[in-house]
């Protein structure tokens, strides 16, 4: 049965929450979640505050994890309306969502970003390669000796990883477990170089949790340290530090550009061209998603969403750009500008 176009179930919850909402009386919006889609949205949300009727949005930094735990706690004002995520919701948060009653979520993705392996300025620039990353921080390694066996990481400094590296510590600041871009870096980064182990490769084959537990387990002794998600606080230890490296999104490279410098892996350097077409390895899709039953419950969500999906935002010559998002071609912003207008609901295969 419909009415009004929502199915009995939707239309029910669609009148809870606006209950909800007028007995708390939020007029805002409320977005939480990745600490690299936070400058975009927050960009988004300043020129929707001064351009329309609506009040500002409030965008907290809480890491995609953690934005994700808090967006699907269910359906109601005391939980965020959409949440912005460095990688692709899971089905199993997605499987929270929907146990806890947030049955329609709309995906949009933003645009693109790199991860970026960076050091100050007053150090040479890296060059390694993604082996060489998961040499150095990962909590087991193929053993130095040749044998077809995991050791406890042996490697201290990043010449022990490779004799043409320098002979500094290996002392890296990264984001922690909640975070989308540590989940992007050790699929793209750790998993890549662990493949390059015929032995290990094989195991994703045979025993795929075995195969993750040995690429993605990092180190704990002291090589990787997590810095929490605030990424300025990274960029701040690094010029502390130039012996160190530190891991993020390529706009906090691009917004410090006069302080530090990003690695080249593989052979391809994070510029705002090689990921836009590409050519650098380590590049991921960025993501917000939209509770669809707070849609006319909260004032302005839809026209939020057509403030970001607009070609004066996320366009070429937008000012997310200007920030160090890099725009998806014009097919797919015309496809997800579609989906946000339509609040088609998202299904994940």
């Amino acid at each position: 049965m419909r009415k009004f176009g929502l199915t009995l179930a939707a239309a029910s919850m669609l009148v809870a929450a606006t209950t909800t909402a007028q007995a708390a009386g939020r007029d805002y919006i409320s977005m939480v979640g990745s600490s690299t889609v936070y400058p975009f949205s927050t960009s988004v949300a300043e020129q929707f505050g001064k351009t329309t009727k609506f009040k500002t949005p409030k965008i907290e930094s809480t890491g995609t994890g953690g934005g994700m735990k808090l967006f699907c706690a269910g359906a109601g004002t005391d939980t965020p309306d959409l949440t912005n995520a460095s990688r692709r919701m899971k089905k199993s948060e997605m499987a929270t969502c929907q146990k806890n009653g947030v049955k329609e979520v709309t995906e949009i993705k933003v645009g693109y970003d790199g991860i970026v392996v960076a050091n100050s300025k007053k150090a040479p620039q890296f060059k390694v390669s993604r082996k060489d990353l998961y040499l150095a921080l990962a909590k087991v390694v193929p053993s130095p000796d040749g044998a077809e066996k995991l050791v406890e990481n042996p490697y201290k400094t990043w010449k022990d990883v490779n004799k043409s590296l320098p002979a500094d510590k290996i002392e890296v600041l990264g984001p922690p477990p909640t975070s989308g871009t540590r989940d992007a870096f050790v699929e793209l980064v750790m998993d890549e170089g662990c493949s390059e182990y015929g032995f290990v490769k094989a195991m994703k084959k045979v025993d795929k949790k075995k195969f993750k537990a040995a690429c993605r387990t990092v180190r704990e002794d002291g090589g990787y340290i997590e810095a929490g998600e605030n990424d300025n606080l990274i960029v701040q230890k690094l010029e502390a530090n130039p012996r160190s490296l530190g891991i993020f999104g390529f706009s906090f490279l691009d917004q410090n550009a006069d302080k530090i410098h990003g690695s080249i892996i593989d052979g391809s350097e994070p510029t705002f061209e090689n990921i836009a077409d590409g050519s650098y390895v380590v590049s991921r899709p960025l993501f917000i998603y939209v509770k669809n039953a707070h849609v006319g419950v909260i004032p302005g969500i839809k026209e939020f969403l057509a403030e970001y999906t607009s070609d004066r935002a996320w366009g070429e010559e937008g000012y997310l750009a200007e920030k160090g998002l890099i725009p998806a071609p014009k097919a797919e912003q015309k496809k997800y500008a579609d989906i946000a207008k339509n609040l088609t609901p998202v299904v994940l295969d």
